[in-house]
Order: structure tokens, then C-alpha cells, then sequence
């Protein structure tokens, strides 16, 4: 592990993998987008997943080095993950992830356990929870972090591919205290949880008391998006750029989010913020562009 802060870190915990482009491979994965974004606001955040004992893997590991993120990465008998990404002309992806890979497996070791304790949020999904080894990895670490008021510990639902149950998603927002959600993710959400027929607003409303949250995130893509937390509701219109493409811009919004929270800044203006990350990343390929410096500065 690669890591000069020894408390209050941010980690993305699950799947870092290389994304496989029509112009090129390039490095992804929610929780790494997720940490590397963090990083940007100049929080420690650390990404923890597992690569191969392959080239992809050494690749993988030394860019996240170049980029000056900090990593929590096993080597693994597995190959390191790779999704094969398609975009259409709006921008928008769809994604062919492989299975049976790096990241299903991460090891829960003594060395995550230490981290787990020190760690201030965690961003996790549903995805690296499809192979039990990861699931209880995440699961693990989750019970293992602080427990107090100021510890966020945030679902990021991320369904992908039919990887999921409605088991898994009851127990994972069971262990989080923010959900983030897309509005598609809702409605599927709402199916599977039997009740398909209220307005958008009042399925996050029920979410949020149903399981004790202390924030719920929508986003409904051109339509904006939202923050309910029990006592309020931001909405935040959704600027309009020239999109490259969409890929890890929900990641981008959700770690600038955090960060924001993490900062100190009043729910309204964390969420400014992480509107206006997202869109900056939607005009750029890939997941993990560098920031301009007035969208980091503008947070302090």
C-alpha cells in the first residue's frame, strides 16, 4: 500500500479495471474514479481492489502511481479486469464487463483492516459485490469502520448487467448512510422493491426513511439533479456542455460531493460542486481527467 496520510482517508473500495474504449484503453472503475477524484480536492483518497499478475495489472497499478493516487492493491491469481466500453452518438456508454476477474476477488487482509479504521468515507457499489469474496471484503471493511456521527459511508448503486439482487441491494443500503442513485437505477429499485407507482421524489423519500440515511443522492441526467437529506431538498439544474462522453461522470459527481461534505461546505454548495465536476467531465474522454483549477479551487 501506497499511502502518506495516516487518518481521515476516503477510499473506493471495488472494481478498478481498464476500460476499453473505440479510441483506446483507459484506466476506470467507480471506486478508483471515485478516490481519484477525491484526490483532486487534495483529501487522501485511496483506491482498494485487486489487479492480475499480468501486464494489464502492472499497467494498471502504475499509472494510478503516475497520477499520485493512493492505492490499497492486491495482486491476485486472476486477470486483471477489463471492460469492453460502447458509446452511441449521445455519449452515453454500454458497457461488456468481463467476470471471473481481479477485482471479484479482494482479499480482506490485516492490512485493509487497519485502513478500514482509520477511514473517514467509503464509496462502494453493487458491482464488486457480484463474487461473494469481494461482497464480504466490502462488507468487512464496512463494519470495520468507525462508528460515528461523522463517518459517511456511501452506496453508490451502480447497476450494471444483471449484477445484483434485491438481497444485496437491501443489505448494502443497510450498511451505508448515503445512497446515490441515477433516476433509471430508481425505477429498477422501485420495481424490485414493490413499489413502481409514486412520483420520483416520494420513492426517495421512503428510501431515505426506510433505511436511516443521512443524505440520498438522484441524478436524472439532463433533468438535473437532487440531494434529500430528512430535514431538506437541493436541486441543482444540469448544466448544458458538449458531451464526449459520459464515462465515470457519476463517479466525478459523487467524489466531489464527498469532498465538499468533507470540506465543510453546507450540502447546497457540495452539491454545486459536484454538478459542476460532472459536467466538466462529460466534456472530456475517459474517466479520470485532471481537473481545472477553478472547479477545485472554487471548493475552499
Amino acid at each position: 500500500m501506497t499511502s502518506k496520510n495516516k487518518d481521515n482517508v476516503v477510499v473506493g473500495i471495488g472494481e478498478a479495471l481498464w476500460d476499453i474504449l473505440p479510441d483506446g484503453k483507459k484506466i476506470g472503475g467507480a471506486p478508483a474514479n471515485f478516490a481519484y477524484h477525491v484526490s483532486q480536492f487534495g483529501l487522501p483518497g485511496i483506491a482498494v481492489s485487486a489487479v492480475g499478475h499480468d501486464k494489464l495489472g502492472k499497467e494498471l497499478t502504475d499509472t494510478f502511481a503516475e497520477r499520485g493516487l493512493q492505492t490499497s492493491i492486491s495482486a491476485v491469481d486472476y486477470p486483471t479486469g477489463t471492460v469492453i466500453v460502447e458509446v452511441d452518438n449521445m455519449g452515453v456508454p454500454a458497457y461488456d464487463i468481463k467476470q471471473n476477474v481481479a477485482w471479484d476477488n479482494i482479499p480482506f487482509t490485516t492490512e485493509l483492516e487497519s485502513l478500514a479504521k482509520r477511514t473517514r468515507a467509503v464509496c462502494f457499489g453493487s458491482l464488486a459485490q457480484r463474487n461473494i469474496v469481494s461482497r464480504e471484503t466490502i462488507h468487512k471493511f464496512l463494519d470495520a469502520m468507525p462508528d460515528n456521527e461523522d463517518t459517511l459511508r456511501i452506496f453508490d448503486i451502480n447497476l450494471r448487467q444483471g449484477f445484483y439482487t434485491p438481497e444485496l441491494i437491501d443489505e448494502s443500503m443497510k450498511k451505508c448512510n448515503v445512497l446515490k442513485i441515477n433516476d433509471e437505477e430508481l425505477v429498477l429499485v422501485s420495481r424490485l422493491f414493490g413499489y413502481p407507482d409514486i412520483d420520483l421524489q416520494d420513492k426517495c423519500r421512503i428510501l431515505l426513511g426506510k433505511y436511516n440515511l443521512k443524505m440520498l443522492i438522484l441524478t436524472c441526467g439532463v433533468n438535473g439533479s437532487y440531494v434529500f437529506t430528512p430535514g431538506c431538498v437541493s436541486f441543482v439544474e444540469t448544466p448544458k456542455v458538449e458531451v464526449a462522453d459520459t464515462v465515470g461522470a457519476g463517479d466525478s459527481f459523487t467524489a466531489a460531493f464527498t469532498a465538499g461534505i468533507l470540506q465543510g461546505l453546507p450540502v447546497d454548495e457540495a452539491h454545486k460542486q459536484a454538478v459542476a465536476v460532472s459536467a466538466f467531465v462529460c466534456t472530456q474522454h475517459g474517466a479520470m481527467p485532471v481537473l481545472p483549477e477553478k472547479l477545485i479551487h472554487n471548493s475552499k
